[in-house]
């Protein structure tokens, strides 16, 4: 479900990245390091982008299949009030399967997210306020 939004509604700002803490090795660091310093990448974070851009392209196929045999939505899903409210209308609950982002409004109270989110497995990163993940912790998958 899509909503078109009047001009002048208030927009939520998506961050374009999500901050990852990994651990290293020193060796791995190392030639990380070294990498950099002999100019084939810019620093440490082009060399992991750039590492991780090239497995997920090797594993194209199979996320593929696994979007496909998951009925994942790719990239971006928002859920505002006004959507859920005609869910609740209908008397229907969703099951929400996202990678990437997905983003339930601020206008969403935890009542209405628990009464019309039946499932929700983000793969990818979750916008939610404290009280709606709250709400939905139990019926959260990963």
């Amino acid at each position: 479900m899509s909503e078109i939004l009047p001009a002048d509604a208030p927009k939520l700002r998506v961050p374009e990245n999500e901050k990852v803490t990994i651990n290293l090795g020193y060796v791995d660091l190392g030639h990380i390091d070294l990498l950099v310093a002999e100019g084939f990448y810019s620093n440490r974070t082009d060399f992991i982008r750039t590492a991780i851009r090239n497995q997920l392209a090797a594993q194209q196929e199979a996320v593929r299949q696994v979007i496909t045999r998951k009925a994942l939505v790719l990239g971006l899903q928002r859920f505002g009030r006004s959507e859920l409210e005609a869910v609740r209308r209908a008397g229907e609950a969703l099951d929400i399967r996202v990678l990437g982002l997905a983003v339930i409004e601020a206008d969403v109270s935890a009542d209405l997210a628990s009464a019309t989110i039946a499932s929700l497995t983000v793969l990818g990163a979750l916008q939610a306020s404290a009280e709606v993940k709250s709400a939905l912790r139990g019926r959260m998958q990963t």
